[in-house]
């Protein structure tokens, strides 16, 4: 279990906004997609799945008006394949971001609540429809821990 967010995930009086990114036609790029799709949403919990064009939901993140903003993406932190972080938005200057067409600290301007990034060590990002094994298995590990916090009711929100 990962402690930066489950901290996140027990303050049950806030309500976060899970946004899903990536290219789900990128290998482990869609391993945000692949998490948002999964997450049962709540009062406290909401999941919003923009895949590679988040910049096309910011008004509707707005509008949502969650007390936190979660970013799901793959990010290369040089690190061993699989290894997921919860990280401010000034931690990850420094890290490879692979299908945006903004950058997250330039997209942070546009929102007033905390955004943080749950950044996901990808294998691969080559073309290809399938996650890699281990990728998917912490994307699997990440989604039990979003989901067992309570019992969850409510719906993923499409547009």
């Amino acid at each position: 279990m990962h402690e930066d967010l489950n901290k996140i995930l027990l303050q049950k009086d806030k309500k976060k906004l899970f946004v899903g990114i990536g290219n789900l036609l990128r290998t482990d790029d869609g391993v945000g997609v692949y998490i948002s799709k999964s997450i049962r949403t709540n009062d406290s919990i909401l999941s919003l799945t923009v895949e590679a064009s988040i910049e096309n939901y910011i008004g509707k993140i707005n509008s949502l008006n969650p007390d936190m903003l979660i970013l799901i993406d793959c990010v290369d932190m040089k690190a061993i394949t699989g290894t997921f972080k919860l990280l401010s938005l000034k931690q990850i200057q420094d890290m490879t971001f692979n299908t945006h067409n903004i950058s997250f600290k330039r997209l942070s301007e546009f929102f007033t609540m905390p955004v943080f990034v749950l950044g996901i060590q990808p294998e691969k990002i080559d073309f290809g429809e399938n996650l890699s094994y281990l990728v998917k298995k912490v994307a699997d590990k990440i989604i039990k821990q979003i989901n067992k916090k309570e019992v969850h009711h409510g719906c993923r929100i499409y547009l």
